[in-house]
């Protein structure tokens, strides 16, 4: 049976811990998002900054060459939303 993802925008979306992956693997860029403090909000943890960088997914690339832009969000849609354009950018460039 396939593996099901959470899906934004009709890329996966896969949390380990503190960091987000979002898009595939399999595509030449993938965006990696680190939750760098969040607050309490009824119970819930709520990202309140978010660090995001679109990556190289070249397994032959050191981790910091692999990074080609970064930016931080206060939220969780904005730093999906900001991937979502990074990804189609890259996709329209190719």
């Amino acid at each position: 049976m396939a593996e099901q993802y959470l899906t934004y925008k009709g890329r996966p979306v896969v949390r380990c811990g503190k960091s987000i992956y979002y898009g595939s693997m399999a595509q030449e860029y993938v965006v990696m998002m680190n939750v760098i403090s969040e607050q309490d909000d009824n119970g819930i943890a709520t990202a309140t900054a978010i660090k995001c960088y679109l990556m190289k997914t070249d397994k032959t690339l050191k981790p910091m060459e692999a990074i080609t832009q970064t930016s931080e969000r206060t939220s969780l849609f904005s730093a999906l939303e900001l991937a979502a354009a990074w990804l189609n950018r890259v996709e329209r460039a190719s």
